[in-house]
């Protein structure tokens, strides 16, 4: 006799960024159909661009998400210095590192501790952990908190910060604003290493997925802003070359883009990626801590990017403190940069992982054309085969269980999705 036919539908995703819905379908015992839908409107924002100043674009993109406007700030200074024909180096690199180590602390920590945690706990969300745990919620706020003020401290606000700016800073902070905000650094590093020992201990499904990898790899540092795309199967180009190696594509479940390796298949950027691409970057005490966690040197465990990203977080709050102990302020905190019929490519790692974007200067020295593809849209191919193996996996499970691991898988990659949604290609057909 054949089996009925069983749909798992979730309608609204919950603690994730942006508007979607998952639909898993089997029948006869056999996995017919995986979607992660998107439905959020796009957002035009390549349009809205369009006809602006160059200086205008990272106030601008960093609208495009309150978690991590720096990663879209930062990707648009760096594309229009590179059509300019401009490196910056010294302090103003330096306060670039460190406004990026805030972004990704408090990102970071608001995925693992209210978004993703209650997943291995079994509890509903944040609320019902607070009530349960919250010695652990607590350290996770004040980690938040110190994320937050250091981006405060450097880009003027927590959300949107306002003083990034192409060819620099409006103004740099002080050494001794800076230097101020060292012991609460300091605990946050000890409260970073406290989070990877918590994160170890939770209970975690074994999956192994056969990822390409794609993340920035620099010369000698673990990156954030600058160094050239790899991936685990042998890629190596300059960010200008991003067009010539992988493509944008669009499914008709989606509202928002996916994308892939051209003639090649479905990546992965992020943690993992950037992680496993990137680990001998890492300095020895900080490898030692991913070791005691349970990683290797690569991660191909979709769930174990908690531990991966309490693992960023130490690194960021390392680093931060370095930058700090040897900032001195530059003076000019910003070089002039005139823009006019030129091109400038660039990427960067956002926390959810590699964020690119391209801008054409005209000759009459405004933006004519804009290309941003976040990492979400890049990712959500690998998250849908994330989804297969889960629900082929889980076909004994009961409805409200394989529901729940669904979602905690969508919730492994931290999908922003309204970062994701910006395009719509709409098609009228009259008879």
């Amino acid at each position: 006799m054949a089996l009925e036919a069983r749909t798992i539908k979730v309608d609204y995703l919950a603690r994730v960024e942006g508007e979607g819905a998952l639909y898993v379908r089997f029948r006869d015992g056999t996995l017919e159909d995986v979607r992660l839908t998107i439905f959020e409107p796009p957002r035009f924002f390549e349009a809205l661009l369009r006809g602006r100043k160059p200086g205008e674009a990272p106030d601008i993109t960093a609208r495009i998400c309150g978690i991590c406007p720096v990663a879209y700030q930062m990707s648009a200074v760096h594309a229009m210095e590179t059509a300019a024909g401009v490196t910056l180096g010294g302090a103003i690199r330096d306060l670039r590192r460190l406004i990026y180590c805030g972004e990704w602390i408090e990102s970071h920590v608001l995925h693992i501790y209210m978004l993703h945690a209650p997943d291995f706990l079994g509890l509903p969300d944040a609320v019902q952990l607070a009530r349960t745990h919250g010695d652990i919620v607590r350290r996770g706020l004040r980690l938040k908190k110190a994320g937050n003020a250091l981006i405060e401290c450097i880009g003027g606000r927590a959300i949107h910060p306002v003083n990034v700016r192409v060819g620099g800073f409006y103004r740099a902070p002080s050494r001794e604003a800076l230097r101020a905000m060292l012991p609460e650094l300091e605990w946050a590093r000890e409260a970073a290493l406290e989070t990877v020992r918590f994160v170890a201990t939770l209970p975690m499904p074994t999956i192994e997925q056969d990822y390409e990898f794609v993340a920035l790899r620099h010369a000698t540092e673990y990156p954030f802003n600058e160094g050239r795309i790899v991936s685990s199967k042998g890629l190596d180009i300059a960010p200008h070359q991003w067009p010539d190696v992988f493509e944008e594509f669009q499914v008709r479940h989606s509202t928002a883009l996916h994308a892939r390796v051209k003639d090649r298949g479905n990546y992965l950027t992020g943690p993992l990626a950037r992680y496993s691409l990137n680990f001998d970057r890492l300095p020895a005490h900080i490898q030692q801590a991913a070791r005691d966690a349970g990683l290797g040197p690569v991660c191909r465990n979709p769930f174990q990017s908690i531990i991966v990203r309490a693992i960023e977080v130490l690194f960021a709050c390392d680093e931060a403190l370095r930058i700090i102990a040897a900032y001195e302020e530059p003076e000019p905190s910003f070089l002039p940069v005139d823009l006019r019929d030129a091109i400038g490519h660039a990427a960067t790692e956002a926390p959810r992982g590699l964020l690119y974007q391209r801008y054409r200067i005209g000759d009459d020295g405004l933006i004519a054309e804009a290309r941003i593809v976040p990492p979400t849209s890049q990712n959500q191919a690998s998250i849908e085969q994330d989804l297969w193996t889960v629900a082929a996996g889980g076909q004994g499970m009961a409805d409200a269980d394989l529901r729940a691991r669904c979602e905690q898988s969508i919730r492994n990659h931290d999908p922003c999705i309204s970062c994701a949604t910006h395009f719509l290609d709409l098609r009228v057909e009259r008879a």
